[in-house]
């Protein structure tokens, strides 16, 4: 569904996308990260035709997006981080006129507004003024423009902002939806959306592409099993003890007892030194039979830092 090669942007000196090349499939859902200034913006004002790229192309259905921009921009529905909405139009007059824009035709467009505005719960809307709604309401008025036309691709950038958690929740199911009818790619700041909906997720940091799979995948890979849940059968104090001689397991701890005569642990080690041998390795001589060992995923956050040096996500 998209292409994307050789993305380069500079401005001046700097280097916003450093030949960047990545490819979404039809009916997935990405989600696309990144620290502020990582390039993120940049690369998805490049896709939707805003600004134009230094170097590479973008193609969008196979249309690429500067040759044939009008044909490339019709199969692309856009919400931006601050909605593009008309404060003085109401909400049905602003979601005809983009229809129009979109050149829905004449006799479509009321069954795909009511439909529109029932899948983002606007329904109660539609008389009221854009400027007198909520921050919440304006957000989903916008998520509603993205959607006229049932574009092939939606682009959304932090779609929950200003929401409370009912309607954050409400969003997700919406976005899922979305996504069985509609290649979607979803920035967001917040970690715990982007594990509930997306089938991939795409990290960007300081121009480039710096992790890119499923979020089960990456925190199978970047965890390398320096952290590790294992019950063993033994007595809680001997199994500790006996742990305390393998200096590569830096931190022990016992979780409960799930089985009789067991004891769960977590067992953690150095950043990406892998602590799996150390652990049969200690079990073997102590005659403590493992019973259960598996690496402790990354979480969504953890991996976010680790890929990005970042202290904070964003």
């Amino acid at each position: 569904m998209i292409e994307v090669k050789n993305l380069t942007k500079r401005y001046g000196q700097h280097i916003a996308l450093n030949n960047i090349s990545f490819n979404v499939e039809e009916g997935e859902i990405l989600g696309f990260l990144g620290p502020n200034g990582a390039g993120k913006t940049t690369t998805m004002n490049i896709m939707t035709g805003y600004i134009a790229s230094t170097e590479g192309e973008v193609k969008i259905g196979g249309i690429d997006i500067v040759d044939e921009p009008e044909k490339a921009k019709a199969l692309i529905g856009y919400l931006p981080e601050t909605p593009p909405v008309y404060g003085d139009m109401r909400v049905d007059e602003y979601l005809h006129f983009v229809a129009a824009i979109k050149k829905v035709k004449r006799s479509q467009r009321k069954q795909m507004l009511n439909e529109i505005k029932s899948a983002v719960h606007i329904e109660d809307m539609s008389r009221r003024l854009v400027k007198n709604l909520s921050k919440g309401y304006r957000q989903r008025v916008g998520l509603a423009q993205a959607m006229v036309g049932y574009p092939r691709l939606i682009v959304l950038d932090e779609p929950t902002v200003g929401l409370d958690p009912k309607q954050i929740i409400e969003m997700r199911d919406v976005i899922r939806r979305l996504g069985k009818k509609h290649t979607i790619i979803l920035s967001s700041h917040i970690m715990q959306e982007v594990s509930a909906v997306c089938d991939r997720v795409m990290i960007i940091n300081r121009g480039n592409i710096v992790a890119s799979d499923t979020p089960e995948r990456l925190a199978t890979n970047l965890s390398q099993g320096h952290k590790m849940s294992v019950r063993v059968k033994g007595e809680q104090e001997k199994v500790l003890s006996a742990l305390e001689s393998y200096p590569l397991i830096q931190e022990a701890k016992a979780t409960g007892s799930r089985e009789a005569g067991t004891i769960d642990l977590e067992l953690s080690g150095e950043d990406n030194v892998d602590i799996r041998e150390a652990i049969f390795a200690c079990m073997s001589s102590n005659n403590f039979p493992i019973l259960m060992m598996k690496s402790l995923d990354l979480s969504l956050e953890e991996i976010f830092l680790q890929v990005t040096g970042e202290g904070q996500a964003s």
